[in-house]
Parts: structure tokens; sequence; C-alpha cells
């Protein structure tokens, strides 16, 4: 897929956590895309805070910055004359992204093509709008088919267990008659009842 294909695609206005849910596609060792539920997502639109910066100061040009929008914090990599661009925003700022997603060594990354100072208030603003979107395109889900749910992550926990717990990603790739946030919604509801426990971040595990 060539630069002018990239920046044909949509960017997805997405929250930094959402990225991390998705699964990254390789053709061959070449990141294609990432797949979140239906969407096949290769540019996104972020807004964040700005809570690090990297400048190099050698012959190899490039700029690296860590964005935070409260529910996960992303790489912004830019490289080369383009990194120049960016050069003025700093740590503490907060700023929209839109940039194509990389992945390079497991580290999923945004590219950025626009970084623009914003308002702190948008950060808000932008998680009502996602939220407001998932409520009027997610089905209304039965609570008996939620505990319905719930009974079957506990159950693919359990039966993980010889092999040292489940991977929250593949939980939420098996199940998918239901969105990747109400799956963490009942894993979030089965870790704080004590029924589970998590000994690294995506492991689970059963406390019997």
């Amino acid at each position: 897929m060539t630069d002018q294909e990239f920046k044909r695609n949509t960017a997805y206005k997405l929250r930094v956590g959402e990225i991390f849910l998705g699964k990254p596609i390789f053709d061959q060792e070449r990141f294609n895309f990432l797949e979140l539920g239906d969407k096949k997502i290769v540019r996104v639109n972020i807004i964040g805070n700005v809570v690090d910066k990297y400048e190099s100061e050698g012959e190899k040009e490039y700029i690296f910055m860590t964005l935070d929008d409260g529910s996960g914090q992303i790489k912004i990599k830019s490289f080369g004359e383009d990194s120049r661009k960016f050069k003025k925003f700093q740590q503490g700022q907060t700023v929209v992204v839109i940039g194509t997603l990389r992945n390079w060594n497991n580290e999923t990354y945004i590219q950025p093509e626009i970084i623009k100072e914003m308002d702190p208030r948008y950060l808000l603003v932008r998680k009502l709008e996602i939220e407001k979107t998932k409520k009027e395109t997610t089905p209304e889900i039965q609570k008996s088919d939620i505990k319905a749910l719930k009974d079957k992550i506990l159950d693919k926990i359990k039966d993980s267990e010889e092999k040292g717990g489940a991977e929250t990603e593949q939980i939420i790739l098996e199940f998918r008659e239901a969105s990747p946030e109400i799956i963490n919604q009942e894993i979030h509801n089965l870790l704080e009842e004590g029924i589970i426990f998590e000994p690294r971040p995506g492991k689970l595990r059963y406390l019997g």
C-alpha cells in the first residue's frame, strides 16, 4: 500500500485505549492496518496531552512524543525533515494528532501528518463525542445476555488455567457477539469481585 493510498483512508476519531484493543494486521512483515471490530483502521484522529518529548540533536532528525488522553498512552514518531514542523510542540500541551498508524517491533505508534494545539477542554469533548457515537451504534444488550457473557468469560479463564491464564485480547476476539467495551467492563467487574486477578497487564487468571 502506497503513502498516497494511506492518505485516502478515513482518520478515525478514537481514544488511545481503543487502539490497543485492536489487532495489528500484517502483509508479511509490513504493517497493513489495525482491525477493531468491523473497522480496518489506517489513520487516526486523537486528542491528548503531550506528557513526554524527545528530540534528536545529531544527523538523524526525529521527534518522539508521548500522548496521554486518560485512557492510555501512545508514541508519536516523526522522522527526517517532516519532524521539523513539530518542534514547537512541548510537554504539557493538549494537541490533536491526525496521522498514520505504524507498528514496529511489536509497538503501535502514530506517524503524524498534522499536530495542532487545542484547548484542554476538548479532551472531555472528544471523550463524550465517542461515548455518544458508541451508544448510537451499539445495540442494546439485555441483562440476561450480559450475565451469560460474563459466565462465558469466566469459563474461558477457568479453562485456561493449565496454560497459565487467558489473554484479554483472545477473549475479545472469541466473543465477537459483544463489543470490546462491554467485554472489558465485565472483566473489570470480575476483577473487582475478586473472582479473577491480573498477574500482568492483559493476562487473566481464576482465583478459585
